[in-house]
């Protein structure tokens, strides 16, 4: 089957915004393989140093299906990218035709081992790496699905996963990608853990990466499916990393399915966004306990106020 690589490439004084909001049109229209060619951090010492050359020219890039509905799908994505103007983005939307073979494991490139944590590590499958005695060691494929680890919105979650997160607890995962989180939270002691998420593959691909990172079976749930149709089952640990409008409107849900006493995550939220997940916030009983940043990201630690 032949593909249609889009490249979406920008210029902004705000790449954080330009990013998140890009994305979001992409992953709208279910496109696949997205890579972020954009400026990030150095890994941490001992993973390599000026390995990470800066690109070109800032761009989002994905795939979808060269079929006879691709071209209005298409015409869609040009039109909401123009729409980012409005933000002081201008987008150029590029297309070119390739193979299935061609771009299928190309994302591989941007894909190295990452130390999250002093404990925890994300290995590609691919790549070798020799791990200390006291290493988490994340083993993940992530396919066509989002979530590597290495974007700020991943890794934020990870971190606080591990800060929050009691042995025993019941875990959700509010679109799981490619089940990293849910990995996360098994190898720190969850004793049951839903995952759910719009996109088939999404749900294929964390049920393999489950499966390699030897996670019983018995331990978790994966379905197809949006937060307001699974049951309100009681959560100790609640995990959201989608983008803030989505966060807003699942607010009201999300609550329904926290513990009395449990905490909910809250990431892919870019600064600019944030007064409306607060907006929200305000609006239900649960308050902040805890915030990170990175860059242009933001991530919140919820529970319900006293």
């Amino acid at each position: 089957m032949k593909f249609k690589k889009v490249i979406a490439a920008f210029e902004t004084k705000n790449i954080g915004l330009a990013e998140e909001l890009i994305c979001d049109i992409f992953f709208s229209f279910n496109i696949k393989g997205v890579v972020c060619n954009l400026p990030i951090e150095e890994p941490d010492e001992g993973f390599g140093t000026h390995t990470l050359p800066l690109p070109d020219q800032n761009s989002i890039v994905g795939y979808f299906p060269d079929i006879d509905s691709s071209d209005i799908i298409l015409e869609k994505i040009c039109a909401r990218s123009e729409k980012l103007a409005q933000f002081g983005i201008q987008v150029n939307i590029e297309v070119d035709i390739v193979d299935e073979k061609d771009w299928a494991d190309a994302w591989k490139t941007y894909f190295n081992v990452t130390r999250i944590t002093d404990r925890i590590v994300i290995k590609p499958d691919w790549k070798e790496y020799t791990h200390k005695p006291d290493d988490i060691v994340i083993h993940l494929d992530p396919g066509m699905a989002f979530g590597t680890g290495t974007h700020p919105t991943t890794s934020m979650c990870i971190r606080l996963i591990e800060q929050f997160l009691v042995p025993g607890s019941q875990f959700l995962d509010v679109g799981t990608g490619s089940g990293i989180l849910m990995i996360a939270a098994a190898k720190l002691g969850a004793k049951q853990m839903t995952g759910i998420d719009t996109d088939e593959v999404a749900v294929g691909v964390s049920r393999e990466n489950l499966e390699k990172n030897k996670v019983d079976p018995l331990l978790y749930t994966l379905v197809c499916t949006t937060l307001d149709q699974t049951p309100t089952t009681p959560y100790e640990l609640v995990a959201a990393n989608i983008i803030a409008q989505v966060i807003v409107d699942v607010m009201p849900d999300l609550e329904k399915r926290l513990a009395l006493n449990g905490v909910a995550i809250l990431s892919g939220i870019i600064r600019e966004r944030k007064p409306d997940v607060l907006a929200a916030l305000e609006k239900s009983s649960l308050g902040i306990i805890h915030e990170i940043n990175e860059g242009e990201w933001v991530a919140l630690a919820v529970k319900r106020n006293a």
